[in-house]
């Protein structure tokens, strides 16, 4: 009996170790159809947001269904910018920082999908720390220049997400016009409770 318990504490155990380790590849949150090896179907961010979750569709955003311009998936650098080379990133100001810093690849699905752990996917969190949190894979949370002042804008997650999500769906947006992104003054379209 002691023993069929050791072993029923050993392999929960084990099985809370692999969870954590797959949860926070993916944004902090542990989704019942993942596996180390699938990219999650949605992504359910803003928990805690008092207007309400999100429920990010990544099989809608990067499966092909939505598009920039027309021209294919969402590359998963769109939002997981510091997942390619330095000389990738800095193509695209203000962004300035990949992970790790001598990274070769950029993430796809493919590469994703040949080897999850070896695609270096971090989680908006890893760097983007809510506010009053130090970031795991930085010394502080990345701060830009604002546009139009002098301002720093901290990038908790919040500034971040917002802003590239927003960033994005304004971009969609002023390429057709008859596609309905929701914009950034459309609080509901994305959070529900």
């Amino acid at each position: 009996m002691r023993s069929a318990l050791k072993v029923t504490i050993l392999g929960t155990a084990a099985i809370a170790v692999l969870l954590t380790f797959v949860g926070e590849s993916y944004n902090g949150r542990i989704l019942a159809q993942t596996s180390e090896t699938e990219i999650p179907d949605v992504i359910v961010m803003a928990q805690e947001a008092k207007i309400g979750k999100v429920s990010f569709s990544h099989l809608n955003h990067n499966g092909g269904k939505y598009s920039i311009g027309g021209n294919g998936p969402i590359a998963c650098v769109e939002c997981h910018h510091v997942a390619q080379p330095e000389a990738e990133v800095l193509k695209h100001p203000p962004l300035r920082t990949a992970w790790p810093a001598d990274r070769t690849t950029t993430l796809t699905a493919d590469l994703f999908k040949k080897d999850a752990a070896a695609a270096g996917v971090a989680s908006c969190r890893s760097c983007h720390a809510r506010a009053g949190e130090t970031p795991k894979l930085m010394p502080a949370i990345p701060q830009v220049k604002h546009e139009s002042s002098t301002a720093m804008i901290t990038l908790t997650n919040q500034q971040a997400l917002h802003r590239n999500c927003a960033g994005c769906h304004a971009e969609v947006v002023k390429q057709n016009k008859a596609i309905k992104a929701p914009t950034a003054m459309q609080c509901n379209a994305c959070h529900k409770r």
